[in-house]
């Protein structure tokens, strides 16, 4: 008997097929019994009639646990009120690990606090809920890749060990390398995304990110994903359009291949539809303004806080880029305005909905002689710094790039509280296990 997924139930109407997975849910009533089965791409209604089957196979599927884990054989058909719109008819069943009714599956289809919850994410994962928000992470990282491969960026991976700060150490994770070297958890890839670009004209890195904040806000996480492209020959203008036409697409694709899993979380995709080009764009002086006949406290030259970027964001539909902050509240290597040059030509993209910013980025300083003054500026080690000097050396031009927090971007987009659901297993300031 074929095995096939639930995904692929419309194309094996009438057929005898074979699903493996768990069950999710268990309804009896009397001679029948409905086993509702998943198995990582949906959940699937099995109906079992008694008089159908042999009485053991039948008794073990009555008496079933949740999560017990089972193969199903039967055939497939339509049914627009189940799970799906199909259900099987079973007609033979094999359970591989029942399990223990004295030791239960810990996660019940009741309300459970988030504390219980992340002590079981390693179980937590299998509910629904979960499920859609980790297939539009997946669909999030799927289109990132995809709008980048189609324009003619490189993937070129960045170390995870690095010898110095990317942008200050004072969040940095230190770890004893060999003959007792100090080396550090990557802040970013940035500084050697510059060294590929100059390789190959347009790359991009993915991959996970460390940052030891002491932050315990919805907004953050010691360790996320980040996709960061960069480009020679480019400027704050190539960002702004790059990231525009990156978000969009990847909005597009979710739209297009996760209305269902958009449903399960009670997505208003409408809020979703409004996210076309172009985005509204103002200057950090603007953005101060704003703040303040908003009751914001805040003073030129401060960074913006979480609720500084609701209050930003609160009056457009789609994400809003604010550039121009001040050099002092910008990492070293940002280039300066040539108009005024106390302000960095950089951007930070703020998703609409209270979500922050999402993206940040700018061009860099491509002088050789005004990077090493920021350097010193900075108190960074300049001999750690050599081969990124060298890039202004050797063939220095304009150019620039971004990074995109994954974990912010879903958030956002399924329009969940908290960005911990948006990664399988989130650490947090006081979470590292499971």
């Amino acid at each position: 008997m074929k095995r096939i997924t639930i995904a692929q139930a419309a194309q094996h109407l009438g057929e005898p097929v074979e699903l493996a997975g768990w069950l999710y849910n268990l309804r009896r009533s009397g001679k029948i019994c409905f086993p509702q089965v998943r198995d990582g791409s949906g959940i699937m209604q099995c109906v079992a009639v008694k008089n159908q089957l042999p009485e053991p196979v039948f008794e073990a599927l009555k008496n079933l646990t949740q999560e017990s884990s089972l193969l199903v054989r039967g055939k497939i058909r339509a049914e627009a009120r189940a799970p799906g719109g199909f259900e099987m008819d079973v007609e033979d069943a094999e359970v591989v690990q029942r399990v223990d009714e004295s030791a239960p599956y810990p996660i019940s289809l009741k309300e459970h606090g988030p504390d219980f919850l992340l002590d079981h994410r390693h179980l937590w994962i299998r509910s629904r809920r979960q499920h859609a928000i980790l297939r539009v992470r997946h669909e999030v990282i799927k289109a990132v890749r995809d709008y980048f491969d189609s324009n003619g960026f490189i993937l070129a991976d960045t170390p995870i060990f690095t010898p110095a700060a990317c942008e200050g150490t004072t969040t940095l994770f230190e770890v004893n390398y060999f003959d007792d070297e100090k080396v550090y958890l990557t802040q970013s890839g940035q500084l050697y995304n510059e060294a590929t670009a100059a390789a190959f004209g347009k790359v991009y890195t993915f991959g996970p990110t460390f940052r030891a904040e002491k932050s315990k806000t919805r907004r953050h996480l010691t360790e996320f994903w980040m996709v960061e492209p960069e480009m020679a020959y480019a400027t704050l203008e190539d960002v702004k359009h790059v990231a525009e036409e990156m978000i969009c697409f990847v909005v597009g694709r979710v739209l297009e291949h996760r209305q269902a899993e958009l449903a399960v979380l009670e997505r208003d995709i409408s809020k979703l539809e409004t996210v076309k080009a172009p985005f509204p764009r103002i200057s950090y002086d603007d953005a101060v303004e704003t703040l303040r006949k908003k009751g914001s406290g805040i003073e030129w030259g401060g960074d913006f806080g979480g609720a500084d970027e609701t209050l930003l964001s609160e009056d457009y539909d789609r994400p809003v880029m604010v550039d121009r902050y001040p050099s002092q509240i910008k990492a070293f290597y940002f280039e300066p305005d040539p108009q005024r040059p106390e302000l960095a030509l950089g951007v930070d993209v703020l998703a609409p909905q209270g979500y922050g910013e999402i993206i940040g980025g700018g061009q860099r300083i491509h002088d050789l002689k005004l990077l090493e003054q920021r350097i010193r500026e900075h108190n960074l080690p300049p001999e750690a710094f050599n081969w990124y000097l060298d890039l202004r050396r050797f063939g220095s031009v304009p150019h620039a790039g971004f990074g995109m927090g994954i974990e912010r971007c879903v958030t956002w987009i399924t329009g969940i509280d908290h960005l911990r659901e948006t990664i399988p297993f989130p650490r947090m300031l006081y979470r590292t296990r499971p």
